[in-house]
Order: C-alpha cells, then sequence, then structure tokens
C-alpha cells in the first residue's frame, strides 16, 4: 500500500494511526513528523510565501479569482510515485491541493488507478471524523476510533482542569495579520476548552475578517496570534503591521502584556493529532496555573 499526503494534517493522522513507513510522497508543507522530509514533495505553491502577509493576501486573492488553487501539484512526480491512495481535503482552497486539482491529475496521468480520500474539517467533530475516515480508507476502523478515544481523553482531561477556574478571559484570536482575521471553524471550541469565552469567529464556519476598530471596541482581556502558515518567528516579524496602529496601542491587552504570538503553522492551523497540543498552549496562555508550561518559547510566547 502506497499512501500520498497532500496537506500536513493527513500526513500528521496517517502517522498517527501508524501507517507512516506507508507514505511515499508528500506536500511542500508536509514536515512532522521528521521522518516524512526526505519523501519527495508533489506539491508548490504558485506564488511567493517569503513576503509580507499583505502581499500574500493580495496574491491568494488574485490566484483564486482565476478559479485556481493556489499550490499547484507536481503531476509527473506523483504519477512516478504511483500511490494507492491520494489523500487531499476540501476544506479550503487556500490551505492546500485542491481536491478537483488531484482528480484531474488521477484522472490523466495515473488512470484513474488511485483511491482519492478528502477531508473535511470544520469543527472538532469533523476531525475526528477525517482520522476515522482515513483509517477506514486504509483498511483499519477500529484504529481509527482508537486513536480518537485517546486524542478525546486528553482534551476532556485538560477541559476538567480548567472547569474550576471561576474567571473566563474574553479572548481574540488571529488567523491572519494584514488584512486582519479572526479564527473560526474549530478554534471557537479549542478556546472555551481551555477556559476562555470567543470573541470572533464561530464554531464550524470559516475565520471571518474583522476590523481592528471591531477588535478595539471588544477590547478583550487576551489576543492570542496563530497565523495562518506562520511559525512563531515569523510571526514576530510580522506584529508591526498591527503594533503601529493607533487602534492597536489602545487595546487593554496590548497595555497589559496580555498579546501572545504563537506557532500557527505547526499547531491551530493543522486540523489533525496536535490540536491536543495546541489545546495545552491556549491553556497555558489562559490560566498557566492549571497545567504545566510545556510549550513556551517552543510554540508560544508574549509579544
Amino acid at each position: 500500500m502506497r499512501i500520498v499526503s497532500l496537506l500536513p494534517s493527513a500526513t500528521e493522522i496517517v502517522c498517527a494511526l501508524g501507517y507512516g513507513d506507508l507514505l511515499v510522497g508528500r506536500s511542500h508543507e508536509c514536515d512532522h513528523p521528521a521522518s516524512v522530509i526526505d519523501l519527495p514533495v508533489c506539491s508548490r505553491p504558485r506564488m511567493r510565501i517569503d513576503v509580507s502577509s499583505a502581499e500574500i493576501d493580495r496574491s491568494v486573492k488574485s490566484i483564486v479569482s482565476q478559479g485556481l488553487s493556489i499550490y499547484a501539484i507536481d503531476e509527473e512526480t506523483l504519477c512516478t510515485l504511483a500511490p494507492d491512495f491520494i489523500i487531499t481535503q476540501t476544506q479550503c482552497e487556500v490551505c492546500a491541493v485542491s481536491e478537483r486539482d488531484v482528480e484531474k491529475a488521477v484522472s490523466e496521468w495515473m488512470d484513474g488507478q488511485c483511491v482519492i480520500v478528502s477531508l473535511n474539517p470544520n469543527r472538532l467533530e469533523d476531525v475526528w471524523a477525517d482520522i476515522i475516515r482515513v483509517a477506514t480508507a486504509l483498511g483499519n476502523r477500529r484504529n481509527g476510533e482508537d486513536v480518537v478515544a485517546a486524542l478525546s481523553e486528553r482534551l476532556e482531561a485538560i477541559r476538567s482542569r480548567v472547569a474550576a477556574h471561576a474567571h473566563t478571559p474574553r479572548v481574540a484570536v488571529i488567523e491572519w495579520i494584514e488584512p486582519l482575521m479572526a479564527a473560526g471553524n474549530w478554534m471557537p471550541e479549542l478556546v472555551e476548552m481551555a477556559g476562555g469565552e470567543n470573541l470572533f469567529g464561530e464554531a464550524g464556519k470559516h475565520s471571518p475578517w474583522l476590523a481592528l476598530d471591531a477588535l478595539a471596541d471588544a477590547d478583550p482581556e487576551i489576543v492570542v496570534v496563530a497565523a495562518c502558515g506562520f511559525d512563531l518567528e515569523r510571526t514576530r516579524a510580522e506584529m508591526q503591521a498591527l503594533t503601529d496602529r493607533p487602534e492597536w496601542r489602545s487595546l487593554g491587552a496590548a497595555a497589559s502584556g496580555r498579546v501572545y504570538l504563537t506557532d500557527g503553522h505547526h499547531f491551530f492551523n493543522r486540523p489533525g493529532p496536535r490540536l491536543v497540543e495546541s489545546l495545552e498552549i491556549l491553556t497555558e496562555v489562559l490560566h498557566p496555573q492549571a497545567v504545566p508550561c510545556r510549550h513556551r518559547e517552543q510554540a508560544w510566547m508574549p509579544l
């Protein structure tokens, strides 16, 4: 059995299920666990990603307006790898190679001799369903159910530890810096599990654009920046686009030092097993007395 994963969360799911040794190809963003780094790369971005968040946003909108995915498949490499399974997604055109591009490549280059497994995570229960979907496609549904049960148990243990804390801080989670975007999908659920009140974004719905004036008016106690595709260092480098604005400087969270930068690329924006670690990170930020501090400086830091 030969598997190609075209998104990082799917790669992590395959490895969590114990099938990492069956992976023969990956996307350009798949980098965890370390064992996948040397796999052939089957995708590439159609734009520069080493530019500012504002420039990335303009490029994304331009490409999407042409009816294209922002990522291209290396069809020749994919054909050479001859996978039995390709795992992709339908949730977001900006997150990974689109399902229609995979279907096109399979039909034109591989004579349709491959099973496409499409993931569509919009909230936590969908992430768990996707894990079971992958396990079922690979022939072992029970394995997927066991993995989900273990992950759910870890989430509940964290939720129980913060439940005793009376104070529920008002939290804004930022998913994109310029233009400003709040976090949606599974993030509101994680904020609530971590003992916070989520101010922007709705569970199960795509991340909404957010006016800086609206953020200032809400005046959250805590701001968490989990920029999609940006690690901790890149997020810090981008923050001047916000911190130079007078509306930002008026935030109580900014004045009190309760703005936190996170590694959104490796944690919050990957709908897979490491959403449990993402909850740990949120809990360390919101209720540091409730859990051991394991992730500071590696996955989050104060601004």
